[in-house]
């Protein structure tokens, strides 16, 4: 060897330890994008599988029939948030979400290849249903143990940043499940052909994407923080009493949520269907003024989960609290009144400023509440809760006031919810301050 050639250098063992945390990161999250596509993805192309698996001469009842085993997914979430957190709780984080997300394949493979009602009547929408159950069983596990395996990879000055990537990919979720409508609809397939057949395609490309986030996770790294609760010996008890340890924690979980997730669901689920009852903007132009606010909603995540590491949880709770108490009513009154797309984007984006406030954190927020052997569980069972409650209902009370004639009803119900949260946000300690988890039981 020449005297001029210098041996490599190892890389810093900070570079080597960020980089193996991005990693993680990007393989705890994905699957997280994969779940709330095949979710969304439901939604989306309702339109076109309902009259499959519904037999009715009445359009309307057939979207009322799809809504109804759309809200089934929500009731069944609590129930996969304690399976899930469970697991994760006592088997780890890599399992819950390996599990998790296969789960959500099979959910996607039934709704794919099921026939139609013409073909095996009855059993159609039964396996319909039980495809929905799935999902929702997948979906309530996934929050869980996603927001606390990201916490819990990332090192401590950046919880807030990491740990906002959960819902980076939630929104990236939903907006894949548009973009996939939007080629459907427009490059690949006529209007007759996804009608006939093109529908079932979402879904197998939702159990493909599952399959290989699976393969994904199979190999993803352990949290150290379970690996050295794991260690210690420490009395193994059921996750549910376990829970009941810490009510409240749980009260705080169930309160800082309610608003947040009930305005989640306003401007990401129910404003696709605003905008183009309400605003009458038409098809095409709903789903890009949506796809760009929601593109608008990711940017910021991550932006606020750092500003977060810096100055704290708590002014980021309380500012989407102030805000949105005060400026719901407004946007929605005026996005209701308005006729210009640009307008609409510009109103939804200034809801999403003061809503992200929520959802970046909401995360962390929670992790840090719960020690180690319970986190998985005290994440995800109130929260699964309070978002079937106040997140999944958000869309039927905005329709059922506007049936009755007095849709701004709902602007002030969605103020109300979002200001009971901020007495929540108010009183609560800084969690980035008063963090629990360096505790493991």
């Amino acid at each position: 060897m020449s005297d001029n050639i210098l041996p490599a250098h190892p890389q810093p063992i900070e570079l080597v330890d960020a980089k193996r945390r991005i990693k993680a990161i990007f393989i705890g999250s994905v699957g997280n994008l994969v779940e709330w596509y095949d979710f969304y993805a439901y939604t989306a192309f309702a339109l076109y599988f309902a009259p499959h698996f519904f037999p009715s001469h009445d359009p309307v009842v057939q979207q009322l029939n799809a809504a109804t085993l759309f809200a089934a997914g929500f009731i069944v979430r609590p129930i996969g948030g304690w399976l899930f957190g469970h697991l994760a709780d006592r088997y780890g984080r890599r399992l819950s979400l390996t599990l998790s997300v296969l789960m959500m394949c099979f959910g996607s493979l039934i709704i794919a290849l099921t026939p139609t009602y013409a073909t095996i009547g009855f059993a159609a929408p039964a396996l319909l249903a039980l495809a929905r159950i799935i999902e929702g069983l997948s979906l309530g596990g996934e929050y869980g143990a996603s927001a606390t395996y990201l916490t819990e990879i990332a090192d401590p000055e950046h919880r807030g940043f990491y740990s906002s990537f959960q819902y980076v990919t939630l929104i990236g979720g939903q907006l894949t499940a548009i973009m996939v409508l939007l080629l459907l609809q427009n490059v690949f397939l006529t209007h007759e052909q996804l009608v006939a057949w093109g529908w079932r395609i979402p879904f197998v490309i939702g159990a493909l994407l599952a399959i290989t986030a699976m393969f994904m996770r199979r190999h993803m790294q352990e949290t150290d923080s379970f690996v050295a609760a794991s260690k210690e010996t420490v009395k193994r008890q059921s996750s549910l009493r376990g829970l009941l340890k810490y009510p409240r924690e749980v009260a705080i979980v169930v309160g800082l949520t309610a608003g947040g997730t009930a305005a989640f669901y306003t401007f990401t689920t129910y404003m696709q269907t605003f905008v183009k009852q309400t605003v009458g903007l038409s098809d095409l132009t709903t789903t890009y003024v949506i796809a760009g606010s929601l593109i608008f909603a990711a940017v910021l995540q991550p932006i606020y989960g750092a500003i977060s590491d810096r100055i704290g949880r708590k002014p980021l709770l309380i500012f989407f609290g102030v805000a949105g108490t005060l400026l719901t009513v407004p946007i929605l009154t005026t996005l209701a009144g308005t006729k210009s797309p640009w307008i609409a984007f510009l109103l939804i984006c200034g809801a999403w400023i003061f809503t992200a406030g929520y959802t970046s954190i909401n995360a962390v927020v929670k992790a840090e509440l719960f020690p180690t052997s319970i986190r998985a569980t005290g994440i995800a069972v109130p929260y699964a809760v309070t978002v079937s409650i106040f997140g999944g209902t958000a869309p039927a009370i905005a329709l059922f006031f506007k049936q009755q004639g007095h849709e701004e009803w709902f602007y002030y119900y969605l103020a109300g919810v979002i200001c009971l949260s901020l007495l929540v946000y108010a009183t609560m300690r800084d969690t980035k301050h008063t963090s629990a988890m360096h505790r493991h039981d």
